[in-house]
């Protein structure tokens, strides 16, 4: 059973290295690096929207032979998820959204530019060591250490223009709540996040979870937004348990 992830914007794919080593006994666990991430190519817009990701993601899964699939989105790979789920749904078995970004589009314009030139400023001014060690202490909740926090900083010193650029701007213009209104409701959807997220909030994936009162909605009690990385047993367990339960639907 292949099983998708989709990291967030200040991720890449090695950092579901827990989740790779964990659940490849049970399932071909797949990461990627979105476009512009690591050696990925970026996309072409300097402005992408959430569908020219789901179209990338679309065209990685035909390059595997991938025909259906667990998908798991984390942050802004909750917005690419979503929007994959309502394009090519008879490609997935289930979708799991965890620690959603709902995107800035419902934001009063002034408040999405200010979010947007912050984030790309930190970038331009700071570099992206100092910029992932401004922000990425933020991803953590109580219980990490400074293993954790330190695999946090790395990861996001990775990030590089255009494609974080890209990302940025995809979030900014980018609207999850509606695309997970619009999901068929016959795909099994599951929704995961921390009570100690800040950056996400727990009241923001509860108001998208509320689209789909029917779905599995899990709290991971200490962990922040890299729940992922903090409680990655429990995280792992979720996404198993899950995925095991619906990998037959037709």
């Amino acid at each position: 059973m292949p099983l998708v992830l989709l990291h967030g914007i200040g991720s890449a794919s090695k950092s579901w290295r827990h989740q790779l080593a964990g659940l490849a006994d049970r399932f071909r666990v797949i990461a990627w690096d979105a476009p512009g991430y690591a050696q990925s190519t970026p996309l072409t817009p300097e402005t992408p929207d959430a569908g020219d990701y789901a179209g990338a993601l679309l065209a990685f899964l035909d390059s595997l032979g991938i025909g259906r699939c667990h998908l798991v989105g984390h942050s802004l790979g909750t917005l690419m998820a979503a929007r994959f789920a309502t394009l090519h749904a008879d490609r997935l078995l289930s979708l799991t959204l965890s620690s959603i970004a709902v995107g800035h589009a419902n934001m009063a314009p002034e408040d999405r530019r200010r979010l947007l030139e912050s984030r790309l400023e930190d970038v331009a001014t700071l570099g992206t060591r100092a910029m992932a060690e401004k922000r990425g202490p933020r991803l953590l909740g109580p219980d990490a250490t400074s293993e954790m926090r330190q695999a946090v900083i790395d990861a996001m010193a990775q990030v590089q223009m255009p494609g974080y650029g890209q990302a940025a701007r995809m979030l900014s213009n980018g609207d999850a709540l509606t695309d997970i209104a619009r999901i068929p409701v016959a795909l099994p959807i599951q929704f995961v996040y921390g009570d100690a997220d800040v950056i996400t909030p727990p009241a923001a994936n509860l108001k998208a979870a509320a689209l789909r009162p029917q779905a599995p909605v899990h709290v991971v009690s200490n962990a922040g937004h890299a729940l992922y990385l903090e409680k990655p047993e429990r995280f792992s367990a979720i996404l198993a348990d899950f995925a095991e339960a619906h990998h037959e639907r037709n």
